[in-house]
């Protein structure tokens, strides 16, 4: 086996050696590159994008009531202008389902033209702010909120445009429609409501078809098939049926100067520039998202710049707004589209917009057999699906719903500013109360009274916490339990007060807290004051008894007594007295390890059960829902929830000798990491599989240093698995997996890189992994840990530059 190791150097010169070998010095210099090249990926992705925009633009257009080639000017400006400027080389923009109820209710207040300056203005605002470089900031609104605006659009989009597949007209109110409704119900039109029908099975049914047939099916856009067939279809049988009607381009109205009260105006741009804005970030970082789980297109691509999107998205809308389009912003489905398409460039996206313009142009005719009724059902499905359950489960989780509830229905009866602004005055409520809002029980178990705070203590509590202490009988052991981050001097000083008093009296006072985790005694009765104990500002409160982390090795903990000696005099015995009256399960009868194991189940239940027992209570109902299967090394010097920050439920954690994915198959399967992967993926339903190695594991060193031959030891037979990973790194075509930074350590380091991306290789062989890979529900990361180091390095790029970058302080985006 050492055969196989590498004789490469492993110094920062490896790659400069390399790049000398492949262009030799006197050879003659390399052609100059070509100035404009579009690459075969870009192509297809940008045909896929305009089969989807194309049915879309033109059904949001029919949706706000603006001429339908209004749709077509905004897809082509987001294309070739937001395309060309943004920060964000793979996200589609144009017209937007979330602008839809802003701009319908623009044009019924002050018709086209002036809807076209508005539009103008915002894309100006939209300049303004990138300039001033607050792109970042408009992120920190509430998710509840965002959420909450787009679900409300999407009520208002589906009950409006369910009056268009009924075959009538809609209303300008949200009331107003379902007032309406009884009505249009008793009048139908069977041909307008049977185009609609067809629309939304298709676009149903399409994604569905199962085996090969279905997946080659898949690669055409569901809502070009949900159109093209209503449209074949309407033709073939001669219904009677409104359809598209494009005039022409020589008649079609550009912007004009607005029209309209002042204050009006201002409050028009300021709302479309906000749900503009808001909407083209959120996509831009649902992009980057999408882009980091094909690790070789991040590496392509990059990060976006938020600033530069903002700038791109504004000068989009001025030229849209001037050449008399709809307000344009970055389009989830059509980015998402772009992505899973192949794409690698902004090439993709500006090709998309040319693709339009040649339709508006040359394909008019095509486009009037269009039934208005298939455009709105597809409109509808998509504002439906804006009221997204998975939003509506998270901001439950995270005890938000009453904000999305309030802006969503704000959205939806009074209008998008005002919805929004109701929904950030109840955000900050929220807030505001949970910060005074305190809650204080006390109850007495086995003569031990509990007294919990739950909450942030601030002065306002201090007059119920003192009433609550003051109930606690004199000579009483308390224990008080701060369930809380945040503790103000008032709090403090009150606390302090009492715990004094009460032992004063022959009490004893233990605190506990959620950043402490440890428990605390009376205070010295020799006369000297006892030492606080931190609770979330860094202010003292009492003397602890232990001071120990929870990620403390055993033999470092500084909480345990001495062993040497008992206060008879025996060496050996144990003066532990931190139970009194009761004996350690396993105490008895074990060596070191049964004993510091025993000691640390025991501090885990005096410490910690009582802070995570409602979260535990909470999953123990509800079930484990995972979002990240991680597999890792067994090594102990590997604790995942540490280096993750997670905490129960968080992931579902597969370990093994060498992070280790045996390939797919009977021969070289590995039945318990394949049952772990599928269970991961198609019952629990991650959304991402991380692979992650670390400094000297000792699986790569053996594999680095077994000889063929030999014993066949169970570890041996598991070590085969790693063996792709041997040959991959001696491997000349190969680029080396490497550090950001500085060169492996030694070969023992390169096999733990190399190791990590080869394994992902392997996961991508797994059926079920390679079906969500294809379907976009899940992303693969590489990862590696540098145990010396505390530092963890994310694979950036895989099939190119295999880069780890280091993950710093203040990288959120990791």
């Amino acid at each position: 086996m050492s055969a196989c190791v590498p004789t490469r150097a492993t110094d920062s010169n490896a790659n400069e050696n390399r790049t000398k070998r492949v262009h030799p010095p006197h050879s003659p210099p390399p052609p100059a590159p070509r100035r404009f090249r579009i690459a075969g990926a870009d192509v297809s992705a940008s045909i896929a994008v305009f089969l989807i925009a194309l049915p879309l633009s033109l059904g949001i257009a029919l949706a706000t009531g603006a001429p339908l080639q209004a749709g077509l000017v905004a897809a082509a400006a987001g294309g070739l202008v937001a395309g060309l400027l943004g920060g964000c080389p793979l996200q589609v923009s144009g017209p937007a389902a979330g602008l839809t109820v802003v701009t319908a209710d623009l044009i019924h207040r002050y018709g086209w033209r002036t809807t076209c300056a508005i539009t103008v203005l915002a894309g100006l605002a939209q300049l303004a702010l990138g300039c001033v470089r607050v792109a970042r900031t408009a992120l920190a609104v509430s998710p509840a909120i965002v959420h909450g605006m787009l679900a409300g659009i999407g009520v208002t989009i589906a009950v409006a445009q369910l009056h268009i597949v009924l075959g009538g007209t809609p209303q300008s109110s949200v009331l107003a429609n379902l007032r309406a409704l009884p009505a249009q119900l008793a009048d139908l039109h069977p041909a307008d409501v049977a185009m609609s029908m067809l629309t939304l099975a298709l676009l149903l049914l399409w994604p569905r078809v199962p085996g090969r047939l279905g997946h080659l099916m898949r690669k055409i856009p569901a809502a070009l098939v949900a159109v093209a067939g209503a449209t074949l279809t309407a033709s073939l049988t001669g219904l009677s049926l409104a359809k598209v009607d494009l005039p022409s381009w020589s008649s079609h109205a550009l912007a004009g100067l607005p029209k309209g009260p002042v204050l009006g105006i201002a409050a028009a741009v300021l709302t479309t520039t906000l749900v503009c804005s808001v909407q083209s970030l959120l996509g831009a970082v649902a992009v980057d998202k999408l882009v980091a789980g094909q690790p070789g297109l991040s590496a392509r691509v990059g990060r976006s710049d938020l600033n530069r999107e903002l700038l791109g998205q504004g000068a989009a809308n001025i030229v849209s707004g001037a050449l008399g389009g709809l307000p344009v912003a970055g389009v989830a489905v059509r980015s998402s589209a772009n992505v899973q398409a192949g794409a690698v460039s902004r090439n993709s996206t500006m090709l998309h917009g040319v693709l339009v313009v040649v339709a508006a142009l040359l394909m008019v005719p095509v486009l009037e057999l269009i039934p208005l009724a298939s455009l709105a059902a597809l409109v509808m499905a998509v504002g439906i699906q804006m009221v997204s359950l998975h939003h509506i489960r998270t901001v439950t989780r995270h005890r938000e719903v009453l904000v999305y509830a309030v802006t969503t229905l704000g959205v939806v009866f009074l209008g998008v500013l005002e919805g929004v602004l109701l929904g950030v005055t109840v955000a900050v409520a929220v807030a505001l109360n949970r910060l005074a809002h305190t809650r204080i029980t006390h109850d007495e178990k086995e003569g031990v009274h509990h007294v919990h705070v739950r909450g942030q203590l601030t002065f306002l509590a201090v007059p119920r916490l003192s009433r609550t202490l003051h109930h606690v009988p004199q000579g009483a052991h308390v224990v008080v339990e701060l369930d809380g981050s945040f503790m103000d001097h008032a709090a403090y000083e009150s606390l302090q007060d009492w715990q004094n008093a009460h032992t004063a009296r022959g009490g004893t006072a233990e605190l506990t807290g959620r950043r402490t985790g440890v428990g605390v005694t009376e205070p010295d009765r020799t006369g000297g004051e006892a030492t606080p104990a931190d609770t979330a500002t860094g202010t003292p409160i009492a003397s602890t008894a232990c001071r120990c982390h929870p990620w403390t090795p055993w033999r470092n903990h500084q909480c345990e007594p001495p062993r040497s000696a008992s206060p008879s005099g025996h060496p050996g015995e144990s003066t532990d007295r931190s139970a009194p009256g009761t004996a350690i399960p396993g105490d008895a009868g074990t060596g070191p390890g049964g004993h510091q194991l025993a000691r640390g189940i025991s501090a885990f239940q005096r410490n910690t059960a009582p802070l995570v027992r409602g979260e535990l209570a909470r999953l123990a109902r509800e079930g484990q829902r995972p979002s990240q299967l991680f597999l890792t090394c067994a090594d102990s010097r590997l604790v995942t929830s540490m280096i993750t920050s997670s905490g129960p439920g968080d992931l579902f954690v597969v370990r093994n000798v060498g992070n280790l994915v045996p390939p797919p198959g009977e021969e070289s399967g590995d039945d318990s990491v394949a049952a772990a992967i599928e269970y991961a993926v198609d019952v629990l339903r991650v959304r991402s599989i991380t692979v992650c190695g670390h400094s000297g594991c000792g699986a790569m060193q053996a594999l680095l240093n077994s000889e063929p031959g030999g014993a066949r030891t169970p570890l041996k037979r598991w070590l085969r698995h790693g063996l792709p990973s041997l040959e991959r790194m001696a491997d000349d075509g190969r680029p080396w997996a490497r550090l950001a930074g500085r060169a492996p350590a030694d070969a023992v380091e390169q096999l733990c890189l190399t190791n990590v991306v080869q394994q992902l290789e392997h996961l991508r062989g797994h059926e079920s992994v390679a079906r969500a890979l294809r379907e976009g529900a899940l992303e693969l990361h590489g990862m590696y840990f540098h145990v010396g180091e505390a530092q963890a390095y994310l694979l950036t790029g895989v099939d190119g530059d295999e880069l780890f970058d280091g993950v710093g302080v203040a990288d959120m985006s990791a």
